[in-house]
This record gives structure tokens, C-alpha cells and sequence, in this order.
């Protein structure tokens, strides 16, 4: 795999991109080569620094950066020189195979699906996103890209999301779940309602291949085997980021209670490794970054406050997705659903 990686992308760029990239060029020997875009009078520097030589790295000059605060369709019409959009188009001319940035999400989402366009049969792009759950990961899309879905783009997003799951994940039958305020039937808004149907209408004509659980809660993310939970890109996102305050929160209180009385402070210090194994578990950087399924390419987003493990472990999901043929498993998945309008 080859991959273009923003190196300008992220609240602790570039040091934390050029630090994960030399991780990965380590531990992942079929990255045949990373091509770091960004400024390249600044990027040659922070190799220096680091002692980051080699022919499997190559920079690429870009002379403009987009801003975490700025519009994102914006950011990719007016600069067309910035870090992110000439990574993308590495992808785009078949330089590269993937691409991987921390920067601005909605630009992200912009250029990859402007430039890369979607695969055939896909009718929109979706983040997926994992969450740590008793028996593994659940894979929850969409956490960003369309706030107004519609349910038809619900269904590309489960057929997406449970290849990933299969491939990936090693779940050889993907249990798929639709997010609403109630497990029965009747629950939800119209949106889920209508989506709810339709999904009983292909399950009933045999053409979803995935085991459709039907409506599930919020806190079946976490108690129940769910591989893929299927929601709008706005309630998607406001859950992730409400999951990631939580942990972050419950982190923190529990630090301060420890910290009470020496008593609390002696417990803590046996449970040492319970709590940094919890730690690790709950940290958003061991996943590293989160696929944008439907585009023609691999391109993986990663949060802006990302550090170099997460760099490093987004660069991992990048070529495990290529090296998995997704995209490909992808297409010929929609072909074999055809047309579900008249579903």
C-alpha cells in the first residue's frame, strides 16, 4: 500500500503524523511508501529531528493548510494547494492507494467524496466508527458525513459497515442493528421507521447479507453482540462524541476520588494494572482513525486531537482496508442488492 498522509492535519501537527509514520514504517513492511504533504521546508525539519530518513518517505509540497474552524466545502474550493486536498488527489491520479488525515473532518469528507467520487451502486459516504463492547468492537455508522440521511443510504451504510466487520473483524455473520429510542418495532421517529421497513422488506426477500437485529438502544452498543449500528451522521456524531466525553469524564472523577485519602491512593496502586488496561481499552488512539466507506479509495479520518499512536493505528486500519480489498467486496455487494428503491 502506498499512502498520502496530511502531515498539516491535526491539533499536535506535524510532529504527531511524522512520529506515526515512522512507527508504521517499523511494524508494517507492506507500506511501501508514505508521502507526507505539507509544507516542505517544515516537514524536512521534523524528519531531521526525529531521524525520519528513508526511501519509503517522500514529501510533497503544499503551500496551504486548512483551518480546524473553516468550512469544509469551502476549505476545498478555495484551497486547492492545501495539505489535505493535494493528499486526496495523490489518491485520486492512482499514486497512492489511501489517504489519512487528522485535519478538519468536514473537509475531509468534502474532498474525499468530491474528488474521489463513490463506488458504483453507493448512493453516499459514510464514517464508520468503532466502540469498544464486551465481545469486541461495534462498528457505528454513520458518525459524520450525512446528518440528513435518508433510508436508503442507511442501507449501503449496514452493507459497508458489515463488510468491514467481516473482513476486519473476523465476524463471518455481522449482527446489524438500527439506532432508536426503543427495541420494539413501533418505536423511533419516521426516519427510523421508514428505515425499519425497509430493512424488513429486503430481510424477507433474502437480500441482506448480515443478520439484521432489527431496533436497538444506546446501551446495546455495550452489553449485547452487535457488530454495526446504523444511525444518521448527526445523532451518529453526537454519540460518538458523547461516548468520548464520558470516558473522558469518568477518568477524570475517578482520579480525584482516588486522590481523596491515602487509603484510596494504597487500593489504587494494587489495581494499577486493572486501570491502565481499562485505560487502553477506552482510548480513542488504539483505533486510530475512522474509514469513510464509499469512496473510490481508502481514506481514513482521524480525531484532531490525535496523537502518534493514533497516526500510527490509523495508517494500520488503512492497509488492512486495503490489503482486505473492501472497496472491491464493496462494489460487488451493491450489485448483488441491485435497486432498492422499489424495495
Amino acid at each position: 500500500m502506498k499512502l498520502a498522509l496530511d502531515a498539516m492535519g491535526g491539533d499536535f501537527a506535524p510532529a504527531i503524523n511524522l512520529e506515526g509514520a515512522q512507527l508504521a514504517l517499523s511494524a508494517f513492511p507492506d507500506v511501501k511508501k508514505i508521502y507526507l504533504v505539507g509544507d516542505e521546508t517544515t516537514l524536512q525539519k521534523g524528519c531531521d529531528g526525529i531521524g525520519l530518513a528513508s526511501p519509503r518517505i517522500e514529501i510533497v509540497h503544499a503551500p496551504e493548510v486548512v483551518g480546524m474552524e473553516e468550512s469544509g466545502l469551502m476549505a476545498v474550493r478555495q484551497k486547492k494547494n492545501s495539505s489535505m486536498s493535494l493528499a486526496v488527489d495523490l489518491v485520486k491520479n492512482g499514486t497512492c492507494d489511501a489517504v489519512l488525515s487528522a485535519g478538519n473532518t468536514g473537509a475531509a469528507v468534502a474532498a474525499s467524496t468530491i474528488k474521489l467520487r463513490l463506488l458504483e451502486g453507493v448512493e453516499r459516504a459514510g464514517i464508520v466508527t468503532q466502540l469498544p463492547n464486551e465481545y469486541g468492537v461495534c462498528n457505528v455508522t454513520d458518525t459524520g458525513a450525512n446528518p440528513d440521511a435518508k433510508p436508503t443510504h442507511l442501507v449501503g451504510y449496514a452493507i459497508m459497515a458489515s463488510i468491514m466487520a467481516r473482513q476486519i473483524f473476523g465476524k463471518p455473520n455481522p449482527k446489524v442493528g438500527l439506532m432508536s429510542n426503543g427495541t420494539e418495532e413501533g418505536k423511533g421517529n419516521e426516519f427510523t421507521k421508514d428505515t425499519l421497513k425497509l430493512m424488513r422488506r429486503l430481510e424477507a426477500a433474502g437480500k441482506l447479507p448480515f443478520d439484521f437485529v432489527g431496533n436497538v438502544e444506546g446501551h446495546d452498543l455495550f452489553e449485547h453482540e452487535l457488530d454495526v449500528v446504523l444511525t444518521d451522521g448527526f445523532t451518529g456524531n453526537v454519540l460518538l462524541k458523547t461516548c468520548e466525553a464520558t470516558a473522558k469524564a469518568f477518568g477524570k472523577w475517578l482520579k480525584a476520588e482516588i486522590k481523596a485519602s491515602p487509603v484510596r491512593m494504597a487500593g489504587a496502586l494494587m489495581m494499577k494494572g486493572a486501570f491502565n488496561a481499562m485505560k487502553l481499552r477506552l482510548d480513542a488512539n488504539q483505533t486510530g482513525g475512522s474509514p469513510l466507506l464509499g469512496v473510490n479509495g481508502v481514506s481514513i479520518i482521524a480525531h484532531g486531537s490525535a496523537n502518534s499512536t493514533a497516526i500510527f493505528n490509523a495508517i494500520r486500519i488503512a492497509n488492512e482496508m486495503h490489503r482486505n480489498g473492501i472497496n472491491p467486496r464493496i462494489i460487488e455487494a451493491m450489485q448483488k442488492l441491485g435497486d432498492i428503491s422499489a424495495a
